[in-house]
């Protein structure tokens, strides 16, 4: 068994307490929310775990140092003194990251640089962009030193070639699923699906798929001890029971696409539909979940009344007993729909702008 380190869940501002659910319910142990994300104990094995296993986080850290420093001479001198090459290999480059807040240290550029020196002295190549990222955050004069074990951000699954306008990332999607009560079970509509990140996450949640079973991570690249050894997982088969629709029919395509590189084609059914041609699958009722246009991002807010009044009108007519989860950050626009929203998740800061999960159960 590895040394336990403090493992750090990077996560999306406003979907803490939804990672930290996720963490607890897999087996991670001492989960605590903290402002950014969420702390879990473990060792390397956790590391790897969370990092091929999680839907939630947008990265993990690995909290390997913790010290004070009141001036650059004492940070390069404590720096100089880890045993860098304990987590750090001499044939592989690392890039390095400084933060510095409320501290008597205030230039980060500083910070990094005396950071980077000590880490060179140790034998390990230190280069402007590379596969693995040491953070050194400096807040209240303690200094806190992470390695970046992820590398690119988590919602990478690996699968999404083929992106829209504005798409959802997955590892939002993942948590607003589980928002909304999905445990893999029932089906789920996604009226407006785009890139279809809603029915293939939901798809991989029911297939009990490991989100990051198919891309690299940056811990197999540090001097660490954990072995990152993927299961073989078969073929995912059954009746389609996640359904995604848009009105362009490149989209549609660029989804299905997306489905049959994660695995999932034969849970999921992607059609070009508009909204007034939506309708139930056969079967009980399960959840609709949508993240439409809220013209922020795309679109004219005044035309979008019109849209989001349609699809409405169409969950009232069609859909009853389903729940409906919807994200936007125009509760004018919500309102619009004349859905009577239950409960709002939220604000959750998506790349800058602040939205929200709404929720209903049509009558």
């Amino acid at each position: 068994m590895s040394d336990p380190i403090s493992i750090f869940l990077v996560a999306t501002p406003g979907l803490e307490r939804l990672v930290a659910e996720e963490a607890a319910g897999a087996g991670f142990g001492g989960v605590t929310v903290v402002p950014g994300g969420v702390e879990v104990a473990g060792g390397w094995p956790e590391v790897r775990r969370a990092n091929r296993e999680l839907r939630g986080p947008v990265r993990v850290l690995a909290r390997v140092a913790e010290f004070r420093a009141m001036h650059p001479a004492q940070l390069d001198k404590r720096a100089r003194k880890l045993t860098w090459r304990d987590w750090l290999r001499g044939d592989v480059p690392v890039s390095v990251e400084a933060v510095c807040r409320k501290s008597r240290i205030y230039h980060a550029g500083a910070a990094k640089g005396r950071v980077a020196g000590a880490i060179a002295a140790a034998g390990v190549p230190v280069a402007e962009k590379a596969e693995v990222a040491v953070k050194a955050r400096i807040e209240d004069d303690l200094c806190t030193v992470s390695l970046d074990t992820s590398g690119e951000p988590l919602h990478r699954r690996g699968h999404k070639e083929w992106v829209g306008k504005a798409p959802m990332r997955e590892n939002m999607a993942a948590m607003f699923l589980r928002a909304c009560g999905f445990d893999g079970s029932g089906p789920v509509v996604d009226p407006m699906c785009g890139s279809g990140t809603f029915v293939i996450e939901a798809a991989e949640i029911a297939a009990g798929l490991m989100p990051g079973r198919s891309r690299d991570f940056a811990f197999t690249k540090l001097a660490v001890p954990v072995a990152d050894e993927v299961p073989v997982q078969p073929p995912v088969a059954g009746a389609a029971r996640f359904f995604g629709y848009d009105r362009d029919a490149g989209a549609a395509r660029g989804a299905a696409e997306n489905a049959e590189r994660a695995g999932v084609a034969a849970l999921c059914r992607f059609d070009c539909r508009p909204v007034s041609d939506l309708a139930p699958p056969e079967g009980p009722p399960g959840l609709v979940i949508v993240n439409p246009p809220y013209g922020a991002r795309i679109g004219n807010r005044k035309l979008l009344f019109g849209l989001y009044g349609a699809l409405g009108g169409v969950l009232r007519e069609r859909f009853p007993g389903w729940r409906v989860g919807l994200v936007t950050s125009d509760g004018g626009l919500a309102q619009a729909t004349g859905l009577d929203w239950s409960d709002t998740l939220g604000p959750v800061d998506l790349g800058g702008t602040k939205i929200a999960l709404r929720q209903a159960v049509i009558g």
